[in-house]
C-alpha cells in the first residue's frame, strides 16, 4: 500500500439512525432466552446428506482394479465397534447398525461435540 499523509474523516456514529426501522434491537434480556427447536423452523426443510461409515481402507488403483465380485475389502474397524455418522460431511455422531423390517439403518449412540473429523 502507498504511504499517505492525508487525513480521512469518520463520521460519528454516535448518534446514528438505525439502518432499518423495521428490524429493533436486542435488548440483553432477549439475547439470553434459552433457544428452542421452534427457533430452528425455518431450516426444518432444508435438505441434507446423511452418511454412515463403516470403516475405511486406502488402497493403490492397481489393487482397486483386480477387485471382482465376492472380493473382501478389510476395513479399520472391529466387529461391534461404533461407525461413523457423517452430515454434509462433519462427523455428528456415532452409532451402530441395526436391521429394520429387511433393511439397514443406524441407531445413534453417541453425539460428537465440537464435530471433529
Amino acid at each position: 500500500m502507498a504511504d499517505h499523509d492525508d487525513d480521512v474523516t469518520l463520521p460519528d456514529l454516535t448518534d446514528a439512525e438505525p439502518l432499518s426501522a423495521d428490524v429493533p434491537a436486542l435488548s440483553i434480556e432477549e439475547e439470553e432466552q434459552p433457544r428452542t427447536a421452534q427457533d430452528l423452523e425455518a431450516v426444518f426443510d432444508v435438505p441434507v446428506n446423511v452418511s454412515a461409515v463403516l470403516g475405511k481402507t486406502h488402497m493403490e488403483v492397481s489393487n482397486l482394479l483386480k477387485l471382482g465380485r465376492g472380493a473382501i475389502v478389510e476395513l479399520d474397524r472391529k466387529v461391534g465397534e461404533a461407525i461413523d455418522i457423517y452430515v454434509n460431511d462433519r462427523l455428528v455422531a456415532r452409532g451402530e447398525v441395526v436391521v429394520v423390517d429387511d433393511r439397514l439403518g443406524v441407531t445413534m449412540t453417541e453425539i460428537v461435540k465440537g464435530g471433529i473429523g
